[in-house]
């Protein structure tokens, strides 16, 4: 595991590395009370869209699922409401239960940590970040040591630090800013 990687780019987001570039990124990203609800607002960017069925895939191989590396890209790049909505549809489709479900369950608290530094919520951070840590170690002790080659034990670690000392938005994270300019607020990377 890796810091973030990316330079800013002329529209001040930074740019990142896709694993799946044919898929775009949504136009903003959602922050509770900042921008429209993607699904449910008639403004939202996926109102009144059909879900895309998922790509088959192997849970053994989650690296390998194009909605598994999708949902690292939106991570990656700072849409994190997108990223946790993304895994869930695949920890839906694993049965909630088991290894790979605490996996994917903990990269969602992960995602769903990254929106509440968004919208400054440090005690949202703390406690998603040590249900993801638990969550990773759970998987670790089920037998699933990495993902990709980013180490179950280093993200859970790094999950634990975050949440005894959360990372709070800059002043070009404001919920308005970063809603329309995503940009990755911590040192999380998945590489697979």
């Amino acid at each position: 595991m890796s810091g973030a990687r990316g330079e800013p780019g002329t529209d001040g987001a930074a740019h990142i590395d896709r694993l799946e570039p044919a898929r775009p990124l949504p136009p903003y990203t959602y922050i509770p009370g900042h921008a429209p609800h993607p699904k449910s607002d008639p403004q939202g960017h996926a109102y009144g869209r059909d879900e895309p069925p998922l790509a088959r895939f192997d849970p053994m191989h989650l690296e390998a699922s194009p909605d598994f590396r999708y949902g690292v890209d939106l991570f990656h790049a700072g849409y994190y409401w997108e990223a946790h909505e993304t895994w869930e549809a695949l920890w839906h489709a694993v049965g909630h239960h088991g290894p790979i479900a605490d996996l994917l369950k903990g990269l969602i608290k992960l995602a769903a940590g990254g929106v509440k530094v968004l919208e400054r919520v440090p005690n949202g951070v703390t406690r998603h970040c040590r249900r993801a840590a638990e969550l990773l170690d759970q998987a670790q002790a089920g037998g699933i040591p990495k993902i990709g080659r980013t180490s179950l034990a280093q993200l859970a670690a790094t999950a634990r630090d975050l949440s005894a000392a959360p990372p709070h938005a800059d002043t070009n994270h404001s919920a308005a800013h970063a809603s329309a300019h995503p940009r990755p607020v911590w040192p999380l990377r998945i590489d697979v």
